[in-house]
């Protein structure tokens, strides 16, 4: 399953040359991801509350073209990859109206506690490893 988030670039995400700096694409990604979770009915809060957490481990960016202040955008995630103890998302960045990406990335998260030992999802929250299951899907085909 696909999710889209629509932004308008802001002043302040851009540099000196004008366009949106690198640091930017983490945070778009994260505000699709936590989308992404709540449309399937499950929220990153619910997993805090569980004892589990979802850290970064591994993160891919790769810059196309450059987006420009008040640019609408869209980026669009989607889980790609579910074990018991790690998930991946891929994200593609587009500038509304385009048909070609600005930007695509990746994210690689672990499953664990908050002792930093891994959870096994699939036996600590089996419908929610269901769901997430169920929202799995292979990559993008552009990337």
């Amino acid at each position: 399953m696909v999710t889209i988030i629509k932004l308008i670039v802001r002043y302040a995400e851009t540099d000196q040359m004008g366009i949106v700096h690198h640091s930017n694409y983490p945070v778009w990604y994260e505000a699709a991801r936590t989308e992404f979770t709540k449309s399937i009915g499950m929220s990153y809060s619910e997993f805090e509350k569980m004892g589990i957490i979802l850290p970064l481990i591994g993160m891919e960016s790769k810059f196309i073209r450059p987006a420009f202040y008040e640019d609408e955008i869209e980026v669009e995630v989607k889980l790609v990859r579910l074990t018991q103890v790690k998930m991946d998302f891929a994200y593609r960045v587009f500038r509304v109206g385009e048909d070609k990406p600005i930007n695509t990335g990746k994210t690689f998260h672990g499953i664990v506690g908050k002792d930093m030992k891994p959870i096994m999802l699939k036996r600590a929250q089996p419908e929610r490893y269901g769901k997430l299951l169920e929202n799995c899907e292979s990559e993008f085909g552009d990337e």
